[in-house]
């Protein structure tokens, strides 16, 4: 058990500093090319900081355990939502307020991408042509985004301050290991995991569903601490809201290639549930467009139910 918790943690540690690499070399390389900061802020730090649950659902579906894709995919939805976004309400001063933006467009993509996975997911298995619904509306999404050209609440030019260039060869060099890091920091956890699961008799989903959701969702909590210590709680605002449409409608696309996604009746009974009812609670205290300290304590409180509630459960 020490020795496959040690494996576990030096992986998700692999896992992370890679994706964080990764990121920061790509938007350096998106610079260089001319992208503007607005694509790059929301394409490729959005995706960035969800590559861990991109590779380990891909790894994961490969090796035959795909209720771990679930299990992630519902269980760093609640931990962006819930968690992290709590962590920004507390830590914001002054409170963080919401442009209309995140009312009109972002909030409704949220809640529908987490109706859709829903619908595509309530028979206990999402195959590939079910989630390629999800990701047509993330193509719809990212037209939107692109059109849109520069979203002045989310203030995404921010994320080109700070960024020193490099030679592009060595960004791009800086690219390929930091992807083979991600793909053997992903394999080492998804096989850790597999092992707790039969050491434990537990099932799979469900060490998905916490230690390694909350592991994979730490890049999206780094990303939005820089923001909050910039002054811009918003824009961690968004980020969460980005990486969690992401996380619902294309993981499943990238998995799906490589086999159907199970869902366990565990967490088609309480992690699925629990997932809907965060969106809507955040779309509901988000309508007065500001999220207090105190929310961002409800918000941490409530994650901590559900992990108590989890753990009993057990």
């Amino acid at each position: 058990m020490f020795t496959t918790t040690l494996f576990f943690i030096g992986s998700l540690a692999v896992l992370l500093v890679a994706a964080n690499y990764f990121t920061q070399a790509a938007v350096r390389i998106g610079l260089a090319l001319g992208l503007s900061p607005f694509v790059v802020g929301v394409f490729i730090v959005g995706i960035g900081t969800s590559l861990p649950e991109l590779v380990s659902a891909i790894i994961a579906t490969r090796e035959g355990v795909s209720e771990i894709v679930s299990g992630n995919i519902v269980g760093a939805s609640i931990s962006n939502l819930l968690l992290i976004t709590g962590v920004v309400g507390v830590l914001a001063r002054p409170d963080v307020r919401l442009g209309s933006q995140y009312i009109l467009i972002d909030l409704h993509y949220l809640i529908g991408a987490f109706f859709l996975f829903w619908m595509i997911g309530k028979d206990g298995t999402i195959n590939f042509t079910e989630a390629m619904f999800g990701g047509a509306v993330f193509l719809i999404y990212t037209i939107y985004l692109i059109r849109a050209g520069s979203i002045g609440d989310k203030d995404p030019s921010s994320t080109s301050e700070g960024v020193t260039r490099k030679p592009l060869t060595q960004d791009i060099l800086i690219l390929l290991l930091a992807g083979l890091g991600i793909y053997f920091g992903a394999d080492g956890t998804v096989g850790a995991i597999s092992t707790f699961a039969t050491m434990l008799e537990l099932p799979p989903s469900l060490i998905a569903l916490t230690v390694l959701s909350l592991g994979t969702t730490l890049p999206e909590l780094a990303v939005n601490i820089t923001a909050i210590r910039q002054g811009k709680a918003e824009m961690a605002v968004g980020n969460v809201l980005g990486s969690s449409i992401f996380n619902i409608l294309m993981v499943p696309v990238a998995a799906t290639l490589f086999g159907p996604i199970s869902l366990p009746e565990t967490l088609l009974s309480f992690g699925l549930p629990v997932m809907l009812g965060s969106g809507l609670f955040f779309y509901l205290l988000t309508l007065d467009k500001r999220i207090s300290r105190w929310e961002g304590w409800l918000f941490i409180l409530l994650y901590a139910l559900f992990i108590q509630q989890l753990a009993q459960g057990t």
